[in-house]
């Protein structure tokens, strides 16, 4: 699939999700975890929270094995935590599963929660090692929102780690977020409150930068190149979506370039 044609498709799949028919659909999700790195013993990484963000209310339902701890009374004993995580991992996402099989109908939009290092699978393997039944979210249901932004605005999107990059790009607070690395180490300094305000504020952004997408304003450090290619479809989409004067400027441009192009050609075969 060439640039244009790639960049076209993501548009309309993003179109399509904001339908106004389907936005009290979408469900925008984030969770944090334990680190990926060193884990010499080949466990999985320990789920810590979990953020769901209705996008018509804006209302966010949140999971955390530092709620349950609360619940069951143990949250002021750090000992008492430590001793009950598998307990209260599995209470947490227990009700997680239970939230997200009564939302059928939804689409789930996420930022890389694609494989079973980081994502849906994760999850699900996660609750089963602790001897849960997860239900599953359908794939059809699933949006990779960092893809779809690739798509359309191509490999030029944001330098890396591109979710902060592009929260930069966009003048959006930071306030609250902690990279993967940083959400991991809070974790072992039992800093629960700060590790779920870190995950509450990175789903609030990825709806933000996807409400921004859908409205065109999203603002990306990729080059016009990287965003339609070299193709004169792309250019004519560049036009479309210029204003009046723009649009009739470069569609002049285009159409006196083919004009030579036709009159070089036509001197070429005399």
């Amino acid at each position: 699939m060439n640039r244009y044609k790639q960049r076209r498709v993501g548009r309309r799949l993003l179109a399509d999700v904001f339908a106004d028919e389907k936005k009290s659909h979408l469900r925008f999700i984030h969770y944090s975890c334990e680190s990926f790195y060193d884990r010499s013993d080949g466990s999985s990484p320990r789920i810590t929270s979990i953020a769901v963000r209705h996008h018509a209310s804006g209302q966010a339902r949140s999971f955390s094995i530092h709620q349950v701890a609360e619940r069951c009374g143990s949250l002021d004993d750090i000992e008492k935590i430590e001793q009950k995580y598998d307990d209260f991992e599995r209470t947490m996402l227990t009700e997680f599963f239970k939230y997200a099989e009564k939302q059928q109908d939804a689409k789930w939009i996420h930022w890389n929660m694609r494989d079973a290092n980081y994502g849906f699978a994760a999850i699900e393997h996660r609750l089963r090692v602790l001897g849960g039944e997860p239900f599953a979210v359908r794939d059809s249901d699933k949006v990779d929102l960092s893809i779809l932004l690739s798509d359309i605005y191509g490999r030029g999107l944001a330098p890396h780690p591109r979710l902060a990059k592009l929260v930069d790009l966009n003048g959006l607070t930071k306030r609250d977020f902690m990279t993967g690395r940083e959400e991991a180490r809070a974790f072992e300094d039992k800093e629960y409150v700060k590790l779920h305000q870190s995950t509450l504020r990175k789903v609030d952004l990825i709806a933000r930068l996807a409400s921004l997408a859908a409205a065109g304003e999203l603002k990306t450090a990729s080059t016009w190149r990287e965003q339609y290619g070299m193709s004169i479809a792309g250019g004519i989409d560049t036009a479309m979506q210029s204003t009046t004067g723009k649009v009739f400027s470069v569609i002049g441009w285009g159409v006196g370039l083919v004009g030579a192009a036709l009159t070089i050609w036509a001197v070429l075969l005399d």
